[in-house]
């Protein structure tokens, strides 16, 4: 009968595996938050499993009394958006050129690109160059020896190809500068694919704590995962005492920031979505 559901072995398989995926991703974060909203006693006694027992909204509260979590917070916006925004204007600008086919020497210059993802001077070379140019202790340090991802690139210039050359052609033609060109039309037109390398180049920055302990020294300056990797294996900073202070379980304490470091991501990935599912089909063209 027309229009009636069909079950196969793939199907039924399929189904299984991809239920048993989401299982595994959801169950962590689940828990994670039952526990940060779980009373002390349950979590202490080992209670907690899937949802919170005891609604107690007290660890959210003494993470965000205590000044150095809000900072680390506020810090690790700060670094994700100006990150991102550089990340992004650099990329365009990048592949815009690379994805013409009359650029001189264009393969020499995409092959040393490439290169790039396999050979890597290593963290101490990074290092001395981040401070000779006087960069440590600020955000340029986390931004500028990471402006251009190679993989990213390579996305934005294949979206660059697939565009139609017509529209280049036509607005050379009405004298358009290739600023104008980039910046008016390709750009614009480029939403698909910008959003999609826009949402790594996010991820990565937010999720960053390597390069923010390697550059940073100013406790100050730390993001939020620099805080919370302390918390999560040194237990270091203020987490003891605002546990003994307020009586609660070092887990919640813990769960709560970790939940807190998860809602910008939880946010942003919605509005993204839709450009992110444009952006795999690469040979899409404008009308």
């Amino acid at each position: 009968m027309v229009g009636q559901a069909r079950f196969t072995f793939f199907g039924v398989i399929n189904a299984i595996m991809l239920v048993g995926v989401a299982i595994a991703t959801l169950y962590p974060v689940l828990y994670i938050a039952a526990v940060s909203l779980s009373d002390t006693a349950s979590v202490s006694q080992g209670q907690v499993w899937l949802l919170p027992i005891g609604l107690n909204f007290e660890a959210y509260a003494e993470v965000l009394k205590d000044d150095k979590i809000p900072r680390a917070y506020l810090n690790t916006i700060f670094y994700t958006a100006f990150g991102t925004f550089v990340n992004l204007l650099m990329t365009a600008i990048a592949a815009y050129p690379l994805a013409n086919r009359d650029l001189v020497f264009r393969k020499f210059w995409m092959l040393m690109i490439v290169l790039t993802m396999f050979l890597s001077p290593g963290i101490i070379p990074n290092y001395l160059i981040v401070q000779q140019l006087g960069l440590i202790d600020s955000v340029w340090a986390l931004v500028l020896p990471n402006a251009i991802w190679t993989f990213e690139l390579i996305i934005l210039k294949t979206f660059y190809e697939n565009m139609s050359s017509q529209i280049r052609e036509a607005a050379l033609i009405d004298g358009a500068s290739e600023f104008r060109i980039l910046f008016n039309i390709v750009i614009p037109l480029s939403k698909p694919a910008m959003a999609s390398i826009g949402l790594f180049y996010f991820m990565g920055h937010w999720n960053s704590f390597f390069l923010p302990m390697i550059y940073l020294n100013d406790q100050a300056l730390y993001p939020l995962q620099v805080v919370l990797r302390g918390m999560l294996i040194f237990n270091e900073g203020s987490t003891a005492g605002l546990v003994d202070k307020a009586a609660l379980a070092p887990q919640a304490m813990k769960n709560a920031t970790i939940v807190l470091a998860m809602i910008p991501v939880l946010i942003v990935y919605p509005f993204a979505q839709k450009y992110f599912a444009k952006g795999v089909m690469l040979g899409s063209e404008k009308g």
